[in-house]
């Protein structure tokens, strides 16, 4: 086996990392940030039910949520199963935005509650308020917990292997397996390694020019 192959075919294998990558992060900020203000809604039965639900899908583990999204309509309602890309994408927009949620949360309500009162005072609106003195300085103190996240997220998404989706672990796998190569799975993580190391300089970027938020 060339070694062209098997990088051609381990490239195949991460475009489909990147995809679940890219599209989960495109759907689950603003997914997080909606069930973030359902869970600190007024409305005493919407904000329990978020937080029952986010309670529900951040105990149980990433794995059998996507075996249940991709099993779970064959067996429960005996409908036709979701293409098995789009069934681990669904489980991991749906984690992910429980977990982006609570980030989301914690953000909004470390804000001192006066700066809310001073911008009243000021005449401005509640979104004038929350868009032009609270949003960035949310957006500065969930920085480094969202970075620990998105990394995180990089390397879940071997866990699509599971429903069989061929992203780069699985592909690799399947190297040894067929021709007992065991170098293409250290390779694989050469991959990981790359882009965890791209992603931790461009937040530690962002850090750096939000650092003028003296939160």
């Amino acid at each position: 086996m060339s070694f062209s192959v098997v990088t051609f075919k381990l490239l195949d294998g991460f475009t489909i990392s990147c995809t679940i990558f890219f599209i989960t992060l495109v759907l689950a900020l603003p997914l997080g940030l909606l069930v973030a203000f359902c869970s600190m809604s007024r409305f005493t039965p919407l904000r329990w039910l978020t937080k029952t639900l986010v309670w529900i899908i951040r105990g149980t583990p990433l794995m059998l949520q996507i075996i249940i999204v991709f099993y779970g309509p064959g067996l429960i309602w005996e409908g036709d199963s979701l293409p098995r890309l789009t069934a681990a994408l669904v489980a991991f927009v749906i984690n992910y935005a429980a977990y982006f949620s609570e980030i989301f949360r914690g953000g909004i309500e470390s804000i001192s509650r006066g700066q809310y009162e001073a911008g009243q005072v000021l005449g401005m609106t509640k979104s004038q308020i929350f868009f032009k003195i609270i949003l960035l300085q949310v957006v500065k103190r969930i920085v480094p917990p969202m970075s620990n996240e998105i990394i995180t997220l990089v390397k879940d998404t071997s866990l699509s292997n599971v429903i069989a989706v061929r992203e780069i672990i699985m592909e690799a796998q399947a190297f040894i397996s067929t021709y007992a190569l065991i170098w293409p799975l250290f390779y694989s993580g050469v991959f990981y390694l790359v882009f965890c190391g791209i992603l931790t300089l461009l937040f530690r970027y962002l850090e750096n020019k939000l650092s003028y938020f003296k939160v």
